[in-house]
């Protein structure tokens, strides 16, 4: 179906599998990859910024991919701390099992691939990376922070990625005025993204 968006859940095209080679956490790795889905044939620009201008992850913890894709920031996190455990979060199962199937070649078991419902209500996160999609709409992607924000621990931060052009300024603006116990930061410009970190206060 021409009208399949990546945040599809279940895409209507015929499933086409594709082997990427990508460069995770230092090192290069032949993945899989498909149609109906965010950036099949690379890690996205914005996710390659996010990436490279964020620190080492905790040690430890659960930690939150939202919009996970096919999974470059969740295995990259894996990949980097093996002591914690990875939710990767999206609406498009097709991405969820392109996912699964990547870690297990890997050999990373601390990654659970799973739809945003199927998240245990009383799990909170130390940390949150995400290249939110955007084109989901304002609403949406407003109410997507809304929801998983608050389940960062006190003191826990989140690392987001925007574009721009597609609304970057207007995005810092809204999470400070929204998240009163955050402090938004600026941390990083690079080919015309933003990188933001939304530190939770410790108390």
């Amino acid at each position: 179906m021409a009208s399949d968006h990546y945040f599809t859940g279940v895409p209507g095209t015929e499933l086409k599998l594709r082997t990427v080679s990508v460069r995770l956490s230092g090192q290069e790795y032949e993945l899989t990859t498909a149609n109906g889905i965010f950036s099949p044939d690379r890690i996205d620009p914005g996710t390659a910024v996010l990436l490279a201008n964020t620190p080492e992850p905790p040690a430890q913890g659960n930690f939150l991919d939202l919009g996970c894709g096919w999974g470059p920031i969740s295995l990259t996190l894996a990949l980097e701390a093996p002591g914690a455990h990875i939710w990767a979060v999206d609406v498009n199962e097709r991405a969820l099992e392109l996912l699964r199937t990547n870690a297990a070649k890997l050999g990373l078991t601390n990654i659970t691939a799973v739809l945003p419902d199927e998240v245990p209500e009383d799990i909170q996160f130390r940390t949150l990376w995400s290249n939110p999609p955007i084109r989901v709409g304002k609403a949406e992607l407003h109410a997507m922070l809304e929801r998983w924000l608050p389940r960062l621990e006190p003191g826990s931060d989140a690392w987001l990625v925007v574009q721009r052009n597609l609304g970057s300024d207007s995005l810092h603006r809204w999470l400070q005025e929204t998240f009163e116990d955050f402090d938004v930061t600026k941390e990083a410009i690079s080919k015309g993204y933003r990188v933001m970190r939304a530190l939770r206060a410790a108390n």
